[in-house]
């Protein structure tokens, strides 16, 4: 078991320089006018410290914005009121980025001109650790194989489809590691404080990266909601609480940006077509069914639904349960958002399958052992 494990690790490595060496040819000017915004909100925290949360156009007295958008051709470069990305305010007459700062935040760890492919690099780096982790945990040869064979296409996807967003690079970490943490919780964790808290705080960190990733804290929300009504006990209540506060202290980078840029912790910068209420719209579903995102979704299901058996243990059906509620909440408002982006729905995917692989890695010993008889016999 032991040389299995170390060489589905190496293999899991190969992948991981692989990625690397096709990361080294990327370059920051693609095109793409969310790579300006999320550069130069990068820009605005290198220049200004936390002054960076500021978003608006006038800031750009140093022409960087202006400068990204020559690179990629943009037509109206000289025109701010054109500006990509960025949506005008009313009340305060201001024209600000409309994405949260999280992202920006961490290009702004790197050096300008080599911010984008070191992000991505050490991204991929931990989604490799974690799936080593996965394999190093499994007790069956069956599981190793398992492990590594996830662990492989984890780190294949943040190449395609975590390329086509600056946001989905600490998306994709924060979902593996929630993933993990998601799983120790409910096979046997259910009141540690500490985990509780660094679950709430990754969660409403994420919500930095992509504001979309504020549902997928839903299930965890759901499953101590569900706890406590219950047990009606105060140890239910604190779990509750204590996961609340972590979450708003993680997410509280984006409720000052919305302070700051739209006058209100809970205005939103974005603007129409996404502050739409919901439309489900058959064209819409249509397309995540003619996308690799619908496979990811299809094996998060399967892989649900085949570990909800009356024969799992009580935490791995606990976590089948909670992988389904959480992607019932998220599929309910991207299927329903008038909006298709070819990685929408990956991160409920990716934390859906991470959860589930690591719930069943993790199992108790005598399930592990039951599991390994029953292949015996």
């Amino acid at each position: 078991m032991r040389s299995l494990k170390i060489a589905y690790g190496i293999v899991c490595c190969l992948v991981l320089v692989s990625n690397a060496w096709s990361m080294l040819r990327w370059t920051e000017a693609r095109g793409v006018y969310d790579d300006v915004c999320y550069l130069r909100q990068a820009h605005l925290f290198q220049r200004f410290g936390l002054a960076g949360f500021d978003t608006d156009i006038s800031r750009d007295d140093d022409h960087y914005l202006v400068g990204k958008l020559k690179e990629i051709g943009f037509p109206t470069r000289d025109d701010a009121s054109n500006a990509p990305c960025h949506t005008p305010m009313p009340t305060s007459g201001k024209l600000v980025m409309q994405y949260p700062p999280g992202t920006g935040a961490a290009l702004a760890l790197f050096p300008e001109g080599h911010q984008v492919i070191p992000l991505y690099v050490l991204a991929t780096a931990i989604v490799a650790a974690l799936a080593v982790l996965a394999i190093s945990s499994a007790a069956l040869a069956s599981e190793v194989v398992l492990a590594a064979v996830f662990g492989c296409l984890a780190i294949y996807l943040m190449i395609n489809p975590a390329k086509a967003s600056y946001s989905m690079a600490p998306t994709m970490v924060t979902c593996a590691l929630v993933g993990y943490l998601t799983a120790r919780w409910l096979i046997g964790r259910r009141h540690d404080v500490l985990l509780l808290f660094s679950l709430g705080l990754l969660l409403g960190l994420s919500v930095n990266f992509r504001l979309p990733n504020l549902f997928l804290s839903a299930g965890h929300f759901l499953f101590l909601l569900g706890a406590f009504l219950s047990a009606r006990t105060m140890r239910a209540a604190w779990d509750g609480l204590w996961f609340g506060l972590a979450f708003l202290s993680g997410m509280a980078p984006t409720l000052m940006s919305n302070a700051i840029n739209a006058g209100s912790p809970l205005a939103t910068t974005y603007g129409s077509p996404d502050v739409m209420p919901p439309d489900f719209s058959l064209s819409i579903v249509w397309q995540y069914v003619a996308d690799m995102q619908f496979v990811l979704l299809v094996l998060a299901i399967v892989s649900a639904g085949n570990l909800l058996g009356t024969r799992r243990p009580a935490g791995v059906r606990s976590a089948a349960l909670f992988t389904v509620v959480n992607l019932l909440v998220n599929l309910a408002f991207f299927l329903s958002h008038p909006v298709f982006t070819p990685y929408y729905t990956v991160p409920i995917a990716m934390l859906s399958l991470w959860s589930l692989m690591f719930a069943y890695l993790l199992r108790p010993a005598e399930a592990v052992d039951g599991a390994a008889v029953a292949r015996a016999a």
